[in-house]
């Protein structure tokens, strides 16, 4: 189900300026996610953690996707997505976990993938200073307060998709 090619991570640089050590450190968080859903299963992927929980490795993926969306489209640039994410909506504001079961991982990683980009996109030729044009929570946001957030989110469901992959098949590792 998910591509197969090894660890295929790139370690950030000791030195580069500050928008590029981000995008970087921002980078190889994306990839060692997918390094943990690496050579799983559509079922592998969909185990839960533990009840109630709904916590699952494709959740992960598919709820990453809506955090990139959020972030860049919605507060970075500004865009008008309506009302609910990719996965989610006000009916359901877990629906990227709540809604794996029946969920096409090929297609949550080809999503996921392609919001990335967009993200990327997003953030070409912006100084960090950018201020978001959407405000959150009253407040204005900046690219290098989104960088980090970002850098931040997924390396605590980095740290939530090893205990994951541990449970579906022992694999541990960064």
């Amino acid at each position: 189900m998910t591509p197969t090619g090894g660890d295929v991570r790139t370690d950030p640089p000791f030195a580069a300026d500050e928008a590029a050590m981000l995008a970087n450190f921002l980078d190889y968080h994306r990839a060692t996610l997918a390094l943990k859903c690496e050579g799983l299963t559509a079922e592998q992927l969909r185990l839960r953690a533990i009840p109630p929980s709904t916590l699952s490795l494709l959740g992960l993926v598919r709820h990453m996707a809506d955090v990139e969306q959020a972030w860049y489209q919605r507060f970075l640039l500004g865009e008008d997505l309506g009302e609910n994410g990719i996965y989610w909506t006000a009916e359901d504001e877990d629906g990227e976990f709540n809604g794996v079961d029946d969920a096409d991982p090929d297609e949550a990683f080809a999503t996921w993938q392609a919001q990335i980009e967009i993200s990327r996109r997003a953030c070409e030729g912006l100084p960090l200073e950018t201020v978001g044009r959407r405000r959150r929570k009253g407040q204005e946001v900046t690219l290098r307060w989104i960088q980090v957030h970002m850098i931040e989110e997924y390396a605590r469901h980095n740290g939530h998709a090893d205990l994951l992959r541990e449970l579906v098949d022992g694999t541990t590792g960064e």
